[in-house]
């Protein structure tokens, strides 16, 4: 009978507490950020993947804000780090970030932050201010991850292998985003 009457303020207290709302929300879009590994195509002529994963960092950042993006973000690259596969293909383990598409991963961080400061900073809640925070969330990513893989293949290969194939998909992508960020911001 104790353990009934107990049970009840607990629960109550844990479907209204923030702390577990931001937590759930931080380890959901580290769960589909990984999952989105798996959506990935390797192109023959770069060691860099086509990926789905470098978009969905944006869109949780959108609609997570900058911390709680950030922190789904570091913990996504932290589960690949400790050897779950959760990077492009299914990929994990500390090499990978520290191989020649390790700036793409360490630009993930960078760009959920911005992306997600821009979209909390914008005096106008807009999808179309939500789109243009990942446009340019997108191109952070891509400094990061060119400067990164110039180290490999010097500096004038890098923008041809590691950005320039990805920009018209890259651009579709934030085009559907804006689809998707109407349906899916309500709810965060």
């Amino acid at each position: 009978m104790t353990s009934a009457c107990f049970s009840v303020p607990v629960i109550e207290r844990f479907q209204t507490s923030s702390w577990v709302k931001n937590a759930l929300m931080v380890v959901a879009g580290s769960i589909i950020i990984g999952l989105s590994a798996y959506i990935s195509v390797p192109l023959p002529f770069t060691p860099v993947p086509l990926v789905l994963q470098c978009h969905m960092v944006l869109f949780i950042a959108a609609l997570l804000g900058s911390k709680r993006g950030f922190l789904a973000t570091a913990a996504f690259i932290a589960q690949g780090a400790l050897g779950l596969p959760v990077f492009a293909g299914g990929k994990c383990g500390v090499l990978c970030l520290l191989g020649p598409t390790g700036g793409y991963l360490f630009g993930y961080l960078a760009a959920a932050y911005v992306t997600g400061y821009l979209v909390e900073m914008s005096k106008e809640k807009t999808v179309s201010k939500s789109v243009m925070a990942m446009f340019v969330g997108n191109i952070v990513i891509y400094l990061f991850g060119m400067s990164w893989l110039s180290t490999f293949v010097g500096v004038p290969s890098a923008f041809g292998l590691g950005v320039a194939p990805f920009i018209i998909g890259d651009l579709l992508k934030l085009i559907l985003s804006s689809k998707a960020l109407k349906l899916f911001s309500r709810s965060v």
